[in-house]
């Protein structure tokens, strides 16, 4: 993926520059900064007390997709913490497991980076293990 694409900087839809603008202007409620596409209407918050993108930029196909994926991933990996596993390993262990099912590096493996295509992959590896 190109860069400036993954670190918010380009819209993937149309390729034009985005704005780092306050997140009142999408959600009407301060969550810190995102980068958005004024023309696209696409967007992607920002990690905390940075301007590191959470992943690339989505519309709200996109958007609806992650939610999606994230339902069935956090799932899984929330279910080995029930018993017993520390939160972060039990989630670094989930991702090194998607990485090897669709075949992904891992470094690339983040649903904040995955299309649409590979977001409805993550549900259907991830539904047979949810309740």
């Amino acid at each position: 993926m190109n860069k400036d694409i993954s670190t918010g900087k380009i819209c993937p839809y149309c390729n034009n520059p985005t704005a780092y603008v306050n997140s009142t202007v999408v959600y009407k409620r301060n969550y810190g900064n995102i980068y958005l596409c004024i023309d696209c209407h696409a967007w992607v918050g920002v990690h905390k007390g940075t301007d590191n993108a959470l992943g690339r930029l989505a519309n709200y196909e996109l958007r609806e997709a992650k939610k999606l994926a994230h339902e069935y991933f956090d799932q899984l990996w929330k279910r080995k913490v029930k018993k017993g596993w520390p939160k972060g390993k039990a989630r670094a262990k989930a991702y090194k497991w998607l990485s090897k099912e669709l075949a992904i590096a891992p470094e690339e493996t983040h649903i904040g980076m995955f299309d649409v295509d590979i977001c409805l992959k993550v549900v259907e590896l991830c539904k047979p293990y949810c309740v």
